[in-house]
């Protein structure tokens, strides 16, 4: 049985993806409970049937919140159903499966994070919005295939496509060509332009001023490509990949049912086609829309998303994804929005939802400053709308209207801090409806407007075709080197089997440098059905252990089983490449960090700002290394090899490091 589902603060609905096994059981119990009449077997459940069943949990969760702020996180059922519990901005986000905790709240996590890549602050989107959830849907299907098949995307990094020196070279010319070009014939002067075979990252080049791309923007826009170009996988609301009789074990794949853990993305890959018009349940009343907006022609995707950067919310951007050859995509990206208003909403939003909780709490001190810090949210948002150059007439009708009613309750909350009055706090909340409804819709006109989407299409097609002519000389190279990124000539005449030769014992390695967050690691051949079921397994194993001994502050780590040695480091340099001890070592605050990985919140940032209080984070190299040696490597070798990799792995990646000591 597996589900997602999301409840605003009402308790209504907004989204709900589930399979064929957890509707035949919901059903079953609302024929027991008298909520579903005998002999309706659709496999579609209705808001009012999900209400009923998960009401009283919904509300009981948001009352612990509320009340004492000491919510649960997880259920753990008899029949080994496990369920989960994540919110943001006051929606709550439910996923029920068969999993263990830890994958659950992982999943639950990375699939908060795309909403907030695709709604912003404003959830319910999802709602009204039928093409934005079922891209939520077909993102999340995709996120399930690449993770079970894919290392950069299992350990959230970046994998850099090794390429010698001329091709990176003329790789950047044409997308610093492409940028300069469209900053003359578009309205948008910050541009960003990438080059992304399969999901390997080959370049990039942006504006002067443009907003600054996080290794997790990357990784999301490597998502949408693949999410695009994948076999698709079947993203309607109710999914199977077993028989109705199956053993309740059985079909982990639910959210990529046509993937298989045996395959690769090369291998899952098929000639792109049209994307379907697939559905999924959303409000009667609201029209169809298409899926995507696509130029039928020539196959461009473009889509209003946001973007994280370097700093903690997100900025609007058109992406336009544009395929040069089976596998290789041009993605250009348009920053459309004023960073200060994005940044405001979003504050405001976030801040709207605390006050919300410490109403009920009735702490004065609390309500203070949270209703400071949506003032300046506020103030933050009024001030980017006063530096906008063109402000359409409903923008304007907006911004008055919600300057008004922000006066009104600004009043109240100054009389509350002042008196105490909860009279006050009740007039508040009778206007904050109102308030919110505003602000979704100066959401929708500034960061979310479709409008956009078609400037510059004709700009973006004729740049596309020009970069695809020059690199056209370079296509095949291009698709051999994405199924197999270090067994052909990379840097010189080393190739990874090369250097792997003075590794005697050594099987498979991943190496990352968390300063940037790209990964260094020999591709795994899924053609080999020894590599599927003997290595591949082991590997993923492996990750998920060290992951689960990292969030206890194990940051160096050896065991071993039956056929292989495994090890796990991880480490700290300055600049310069000398080792740096931490001061601190945050053992106890580990349960409130991000799960390692920085799609969901970057865990070794965090893990850097605590160890290294006052020393700048640029100054700070984060390092991990997994290794796998054959299981008769004595633990002298591993360790010793372990050193010599860390210290020379620059013969491959090209980046010179020193020496360190890993333990």
């Amino acid at each position: 049985m597996k589900c997602i589902l999301v409840f605003d603060h009402l308790n209504d609905v907004l989204y709900a993806k589930y399979n064929k096994k957890f509707s035949k059981h919901v059903r079953k119990l609302s024929r027991e409970q008298g909520f579903m009449p005998d002999g309706k077997d659709d496999d579609e459940l209705s808001n009012s049937v999900l209400i009923q069943h998960f009401s009283p949990i919904v509300t009981s969760l948001q009352l612990m919140n509320c009340q004492f702020g000491n919510s649960y996180t997880s259920v753990q059922c008899k029949d080994g159903t496990n369920v989960v519990f994540n919110q943001y901005m006051g929606c709550l986000f439910v996923h029920i499966g068969l999993n263990n905790v830890n994958w659950l709240q992982r999943t639950l996590g990375i699939f908060i994070t795309v909403v907030k890549h695709l709604c912003g602050p404003n959830v319910s989107i999802l709602k009204r919005n039928k093409s934005r959830a079922f891209l939520l849907s077909r993102l999340l299907d995709t996120w399930m295939q690449l993770q079970d098949s894919d290392q950069a995307f299992l350990v959230e990094a970046v994998e850099q496509l090794m390429v010698n020196i001329h091709l990176t070279a003329t790789s950047l010319k044409a997308l610093q060509d492409t940028v300069e070009k469209l900053k003359t014939v578009t309205e948008f002067s910050r541009i960003h332009a990438m080059l992304l075979v399969e999901n390997k990252f080959l370049s990039l080049y942006s504006s002067r001023g443009a907003q600054e791309l996080s290794a997790g923007d990357i990784m999301f826009l490597s998502l949408m490509c693949e999410a695009f170009y994948l076999a698709p996988a079947d993203t309607s609301l109710v999914e199977s990949t077993e028989s109705e009789d199956a053993d309740e074990s059985s079909g982990d794949e639910f959210y990529s049912p046509q993937s298989s853990p045996q395959c690769s993305p090369s291998q899952m890959r098929k000639e792109y086609s049209k994307p379907t018009q697939d559905t999924i349940r959303v409000d009667s009343h609201t029209s169809p829309l298409r899926f995507l907006d696509i130029n039928e022609a020539d196959g461009i995707i473009s889509q209003i998303v946001l973007l994280m950067g370097s700093g903690i919310t997100y900025n609007p951007h058109v992406v336009h994804i544009c395929p040069l050859e089976e596998g290789v995509h041009l993605v250009l990206m348009f920053e459309t929005g004023n960073g200060m208003v994005s940044s405001g909403l979003y504050d405001v939003f976030h801040f709207l939802n605390v006050l919300q909780t410490v109403h009920l709490q009735g702490e004065t001190d609390e309500v203070k400053h949270s209703f400071e810090n949506l003032e300046n949210g506020i103030k933050k948002v009024f001030e980017g709308l006063k530096k906008m150059r063109h402000i359409r007439p409903e923008i304007e009708n907006c911004q008055h209207r919600l300057q008004c009613k922000w006066e009104f309750m600004r009043k109240k909350y100054l009389e509350y801090i002042k008196t105490t009055d909860s009279d006050c706090l009740l007039r508040v909340e009778a206007s904050t409806t109102p308030f919110l409804e505003d602000l979704k819709e100066l959401l929708q006109f500034t960061c979310f407007d479709n409008k956009v989407l078609g400037i510059g299409r004709d700009a973006v097609l004729a740049v596309a075709g020009t970069v695809k002519h020059r690199l056209s000389d370079f296509s095949s190279f291009l698709k051999v080197k994405a199924l197999r990124n270090f067994t052909l000539g990379s840097r010189a005449s080393l190739t990874i089997n090369k250097y792997l030769e003075e590794f005697p014992g050594l099987v498979h390695f991943l190496y990352i440098d968390r300063f940037n967050h790209r990964i260094t690691a020999p591709s795994l051949d899924f053609s080999s059905e020894e590599t599927t079921s003997l290595t591949k397994k082991k590997i993923w194993a492996m990750v998920e252990f060290s992951r689960a001994h990292l969030q206890e502050g194990h940051t160096a780590i050896m065991w071993k089983d039956t056929t292989f040695s495994y090890a796990y480091f991880l480490w700290f340099e300055d600049s310069s490449a000398s080792p740096l001890k931490p001061k601190i070592f945050p053992t106890a605050a580990l349960k409130n960090f991000p799960r390692p990985g920085i799609l969901c919140g970057d865990f070794y940032q965090k893990l850097a700002e605590f160890c290294f209080p006052k020393t700048s984070l640029c100054k700070v190299h984060c390092y991990e290394l997994y290794c796998v040696h054959l299981g008769l490597a004595t633990s002298s070798c591993v360790l010793e090899q372990s050193r010599r990799l860390a210290a020379t792995i620059w013969e491959v990646t090209g980046m010179p490091s020193n020496p360190v000591d890993l333990l």
